[in-house]
């Protein structure tokens, strides 16, 4: 471990580069082999935004819970996935007004639904997404804008898991878990010589292996925005959005 700077960049945004609106089309594709892999993963990754929109539009966390069941139930009978269209754009804007639609004019049918036994077949952790709402300064937020924060997390969270895969796969998890203050607090916050310390290596070195980090922690959003947007134009805008998320 004394030289951590050696990390080696994987070619992540290559490797998806003609995945754009793969797990999308495959979620849709009743008949396809991949079909309820990517149904499962919208799930995760999108019923977490979905869920605080749902609550600032006043429902209580029960109903709440309720209506983001039944809708995802709606998305695993295949019938909304059915309208989307990759030359729209973003999947995340067709989905959210779907659940607008769906709020709009099935909230009893939804409550119904979810109480007669139609279910999620993935379990959702209701309990700490209400965490996460009820610690969001949610007071001068629209609905649209908790969507889009909640959407940010949710998204700079499975970068850095898909990161720390990366890292566990070439044998340096604990450099991974080291390093990873640095993507997520201030620069400058993190001492530099510290880590050195621990690591039993260089500032230089170390310096080198936080460009390297964040360089591929760059790659690994990519990867994960370009499974759900149309084209590889759309992805540096929707970083740019990640970022508006906390800032506006």
């Amino acid at each position: 471990m004394s030289q951590p700077g050696k990390a080696r960049l994987r070619p992540t945004a290559a490797h998806f580069s003609n995945t754009h609106w793969t797990v999308v089309l495959s979620a849709r594709d009743p008949e396809g082999a991949q079909s309820r892999e990517a149904l499962e993963k919208l799930c995760r990754a999108y019923w977490p935004p979905l869920y605080a929109f749902i609550r600032r539009q006043g429902q209580s966390p029960h109903d709440a819970q309720d209506l983001t069941q039944a809708f995802f139930a709606r998305l695993f009978e295949k019938d909304y996935l059915q309208a989307v269209d990759r030359q729209k754009g973003r999947f995340r804007s067709f989905l959210l007004a779907s659940l607008k639609h769906f709020l709009s004019n099935e909230r009893d049918r939804a409550r119904a639904q979810k109480r007669g036994g139609a279910q999620v077949p993935i379990p959702l952790d209701f309990e700490t997404a209400e965490t996460h709402y009820q610690i969001e300064p949610v007071e001068h937020l629209t609905p649209e804008k908790i969507f889009e924060r909640r959407w940010a997390m949710g998204l700079l969270e499975r970068a850095i898991s898909r990161l720390r895969g990366e890292y566990a796969a070439d044998g340096k998890e604990a450099l991974f878990h080291l390093l990873k203050s640095t993507l997520i607090e201030a620069r400058g916050s993190v001492s530099y010589a510290e880590l050195a310390t621990q690591l039993k290596s260089t500032e230089a070195a170390v310096k080198m292996a936080v460009l390297r980090l964040r360089q591929r922690y760059r790659l690994a959003l990519r990867a994960e925005i370009s499974e759900t947007v149309a084209n590889p134009d759309e992805v540096e805008d929707e970083l740019r959005q990640v970022l508006r998320a906390f800032t506006e």
